[in-house]
C-alpha cells in the first residue's frame, strides 16, 4: 500500500496527533491511499490535484472524510463501476468491495473506527435496499 501524505507526511502526522478531521481518497484496489487535513485539500478532487494527479480520476477512488470517531465514506457508486451495467448489482458490488478494502486500509493505518454512510450519501445505498 503506497500512502501519500499531502501536503507532507508531518502535515498529516500533526493533524492525526490533533485529533483533526481528514480527507482520504482509497484506489479500488486498496494499492494507494491519499490523506489530507481537511482543511488542506476541502473536497476530494482538490485533494487529487494536490496530490498532483488528475481530479476527473475521483470515480477511481473510494472517499472518506475520517477522524478518531469514525469514517464517513462518501457512498457515490461510479456509473462505470467494475463494467457492470446492472444498477443494483453495481451498486451492492461498490458497497461490498468498499467496506472490504476500507476496513482493511483503516485498519492497517491504525484507526480502529465504524465506517458510516452519511445521510446525504446515502441515495445510492437506498437503492440497493430498497430493490
Amino acid at each position: 500500500m503506497n500512502i501519500l501524505k499531502v501536503p507532507s507526511d508531518k502535515s498529516v502526522d500533526d493533524a492525526i496527533n490533533a485529533k483533526e478531521p481528514l480527507l482520504m481518497l482509497v484506489s479500488f484496489d486498496a494499492e494507494n491511499v491519499i490523506l489530507s487535513h481537511i482543511d488542506e485539500a476541502v473536497e476530494h478532487h482538490i485533494l487529487l490535484e494536490k496530490a498532483g494527479l488528475d481530479s476527473r480520476d475521483i470515480d477511481k477512488y473510494f472517499r472518506l472524510v475520517l477522524d478518531d470517531e469514525g469514517a464517513y465514506w462518501t457512498f457515490i457508486c461510479p456509473p462505470d463501476y467494475k463494467n457492470i451495467t446492472d444498477r443494483q448489482r453495481r451498486i451492492t458490488a461498490f458497497y461490498k468491495d468498499g467496506f472490504a478494502v476500507l476496513s482493511d486500509v483503516l485498519s492497517q493505518l491504525g484507526f480502529m473506527v465504524g465506517i458510516n454512510i452519511p445521510k446525504r450519501y446515502r441515495r445510492h445505498f437506498d437503492y440497493m435496499m430498497n430493490e
